[in-house]
């Protein structure tokens, strides 16, 4: 992947299934749920699509802002890059089972953001 698109959006929530129907409702998103991981994802016509994460959820507690994930296909090598020009590795690359990868950092304004790479790509 030459380019580093924005590929998925979160929003965090204490009530995923609510807010996912929240935006369906009102932006007439199209809605999915992973019941194996609890996930509400949308998929905004135009953009990239995101889930609802849960405020407070163990793997996540820290999150409490909306987060971007950008798309890689070096996860390591584009954190390795985020460092050296300022940023710091939150966590690091971490398996999704059966769907991808995905790494938070923060850039040098303390913004968190993330980075992803599908298993399919």
């Amino acid at each position: 992947m030459a380019n580093h698109p924005i590929v998925h959006v979160e929003i965090p929530t204490i009530v995923s299934k609510a807010s996912a129907e929240f935006y369906a409702n009102t932006f007439d998103w199209k809605l999915d749920h992973s019941p194996e991981f609890d996930y509400w994802q949308f998929a905004a016509e135009g953009g990239p699509g995101g889930g609802f994460i849960a405020v407070g959820s163990e793997a996540d507690a820290r999150i409490n802002e909306p987060v971007i994930y950008i798309g890689t296909d070096d996860i390591e090598g584009t954190l390795a890059s985020i460092e050296a020009n300022g940023g710091k590795t939150v966590m690091p690359k971490t398996e999704i089972p059966g769907t991808g990868w995905f790494a938070y950092f923060t850039d040098p304004a303390g913004n968190r953001m993330a980075l992803y790479t599908s298993m399919t790509a």
